[in-house]
């Protein structure tokens, strides 16, 4: 047995056949569920494995799932990394365009959709020149446009295909590839190998504690264990949080419970009924509206069996969490720091904060070098933040932007750089600058968008923000505000909003221009969407 994630998984499904795996609630209120233990969730992988074998898909090809969160995605990852196949991410919220885009450069073969999206999959599909098998997920919607090829209705594949773990061996060095971005720039597909991912996106079978020093020991871990926790990933499963988390559950041989999609009050409901302990999710923008129903239509709620709260993707504010915890003394919330190229890297510490900034205690993985040598920084100077080791291979199809993102050392170790600037102290706590695509140069000053960020949500009538640099003829740049106001609240001035930001930020970080909307926009995951908010502050899009 090797670092195989497939292998990985029937392990423990062997350990522990009859404990329940996960359970999927396909609409929030309306009571529809579906529970699988671990014998059930294999046999199931195995099914579709086997139809997709059966459909010429082989090892090494990439599959698309453009879905939301149900059992057929997680059926669906299994089945592929079953028969050796590449599950790809498709983002759900793509319009045609960028899903031709996608399609095309992933190399689609086949694609695992729901119904919902059959318009969209019809127009797109057919400029894919590589994708030979779609797999639908429900009925299709009554007068549509049918894709092409003709789709096989993925309950009919299930229902005639065989259950049998009977496949071939596999290698640590069967891929997963996850789409990131598309904020800033067109999304790239980020290729891990599976014993990378196993280590650094998983944690080796012990996110916080041990790895473990041989792939039998997982599943003797979980023989030796008991079961009690339940993992509640309420992000996309599109995103990599998400799915990892969901991995990680596995993993421990304990329940993944899922929501087609997220509905704070039924999150709620949900922890009370299945007995949550715990919740991911990606920053305030998910994190907020689940406090707001905690203190309004859902206040008593028994959250008594939730352990922690985990937010990966974006930061959770000081204002936000001090909310919760006022809510949910006992909870731990944590800080946790990621990205899809490198799995985890961190946790924030407990003095992170407008004007102390995202400060974080580090693996040993992972280091602040300069950017242009890769050597590391001394305490205080500024650099980029990376990781080496069980890393990413780089990204599929963009040789360029692989050269500028991985390299090696002079020892032979890969190193993955990414995109934050960060500082290390003489104690090796790292503090995050930001993205330093985002930066803002204003009079020769760099403003990192986070830190105003955080300090802005701060105020009592700031829901949520972004900031962005807009053109200046004296600064260069000068730095913008986008704001939504709390519901009832009277829209902040910029002149109340700047002495709000001078208590806590130096002065050429505090904004020079407020630009007030109903709604700031973000991904499904809860991340910026920064290219909007530059174009609503410099008002080329209507806020």
């Amino acid at each position: 047995m090797e670092y195989n994630l497939a292998d990985l998984f029937e392990s423990i499904v062997d350990t522990v056949p009859d404990r329940e795996a996960l359970v999927h609630i396909d609409h929030p209120g309306t009571g529809t569920e579906r529970r699988l233990t671990y014998a059930e969730l294999d046999a199931a992988a195995n099914r579709i494995a086997h139809h997709l074998a059966a459909n010429g898909i082989r090892s090494g090809d990439h599959v698309g799932l453009h879905l939301y969160n149900c059992v057929e995605y997680l059926q669906t990852a299994l089945a592929c990394l079953k028969i050796r196949a590449v599950p790809v991410n498709v983002n759900y919220r793509y319009v045609q365009d960028e899903l031709v885009y996608l399609y095309r450069d992933a190399e689609l073969v086949a694609l695992v959709y729901d119904a919902e999206f059959s318009e969209r999959v019809a127009a797109a599909a057919p400029q894919a020149p590589t994708l030979r098998h779609l797999l639908r997920v429900g009925a299709p919607p009554p007068g549509g446009a049918a894709p092409a090829p003709a789709p096989v209705d993925f309950a009919d594949a299930a229902a005639s295909a065989s259950d049998e773990r009977d496949f071939g061996p596999r290698s640590p060095d069967d891929q997963i590839v996850i789409y990131t971005g598309g904020t800033t720039g067109m999304p790239k597909g980020v290729m891990w190998r599976a014993e990378d991912l196993f280590f650094s996106g998983l944690g080796g079978g012990a996110p916080t504690g041990e790895p473990v020093k041989r792939p039998e020991e997982l599943a003797e871990r979980v023989a030796a264990g008991g079961e009690g926790i339940v993992f509640f990933p309420t992000a996309p499963l599109m995103h990599g949080t998400s799915m990892l988390t969901a991995f990680i559950g596995f993993f421990f041989g304990q329940k993944v419970v899922l929501h087609c999609k997220y509905v704070p009050e039924e999150v709620l409901r949900t922890v009370e009924r299945e007995r949550v302990t715990s919740i991911s999710l990606v920053g305030d923008a998910m994190l907020r509206p689940l406090a707001d129903a905690l203190a309004g239509a859902l206040k008593g709620v028994d959250c008594s069996s939730l352990f922690s709260i985990s937010s990966s993707g974006a930061v959770l504010s000081q204002t936000v969490r001090d909310h919760v915890q006022q809510l949910i003394p006992n909870v731990m919330l944590l800080n946790n720091f990621g990205s899809s190229e490198s799995g985890f890297n961190g946790t924030a510490t407990d003095d992170s904060g407008p004007g102390r900034g995202f400060r974080l205690r580090v693996n040993s993985r992972t280091a602040v070098v300069d950017p242009a040598t890769y050597d590391p920084v001394a305490p205080g100077q500024v650099g980029r933040l990376a990781q080496r080791g069980h890393v990413p291979l780089g990204y599929y199809n963009d040789p360029k932007k692989t050269a500028e993102t991985f390299f090696r050392s002079e020892d032979g170790e890969r190193w993955v750089l990414l995109g934050d600037m960060a500082t290390v102290d003489a104690d090796g706590i790292v503090t995050v600058l930001g993205r330093g695509s985002q930066c803002i140069n204003t009079g020769g000053e760099k403003v990192y968008p986070e830190e105003v960020e955080e300090a802005l949500k701060a105020h009592p009538d700031v829901y949520d923000a972004l900031v962005a640099g807009v053109p200046d003829d004296t600064w260069g740049n000068r730095v913008a505000a986008v704001v939504q106001p709390r519901d009832g609240a009277e829209p902040p001035t910029l002149e109340q909003i700047q002495a709000h930001c001078r208590t806590r930020l130096a002065g050429y970080k505090i904004p020079r221009t407020l630009v007030v909307t109903e709604h700031i926009q973000r991904s499904p995951s809860g991340k910026a969407d920064y290219r909007w908010a530059r174009a609503v502050a410099s008002g080329t899009l209507r806020a």
